[in-house]
């Protein structure tokens, strides 16, 4: 038998500020394949923008999930400010 290639996938984490007012505050967690293209994505709701609200919802609705790297500021093309950091889940 031949063994399994080993596929490195990476997981982040971006929490967003409204800037432009939709009111819809949301975190996302991204996970892309070894040439950095998106696989998988999934989203959820926040009481508030930014990286605190972020924190706080990860601990309530994926336990399991962890932030391993600080959050790093960006700001869209479009203006929107947003922080992205790396996550896995607990072992």
């Amino acid at each position: 038998m031949e063994p399994r290639p080993t596929h490195h996938h990476r997981m982040f984490l971006t929490c967003y500020e409204d800037t432009l007012g939709y009111g819809w505050h949301h975190v996302d967690l991204f996970v892309h394949d070894e040439h950095g293209r998106e696989v998988n994505w999934v989203h959820w709701g926040v009481a508030a923008d930014g990286p605190e609200a972020a924190d706080a919802s990860i601990a309530k609705v994926e336990p399991d999930l962890e932030r391993t790297t600080p959050w790093q500021p960006g700001v869209s093309a479009a203006g929107v400010r947003y922080w992205t950091a790396e996550a896995r889940w607990r072992d």
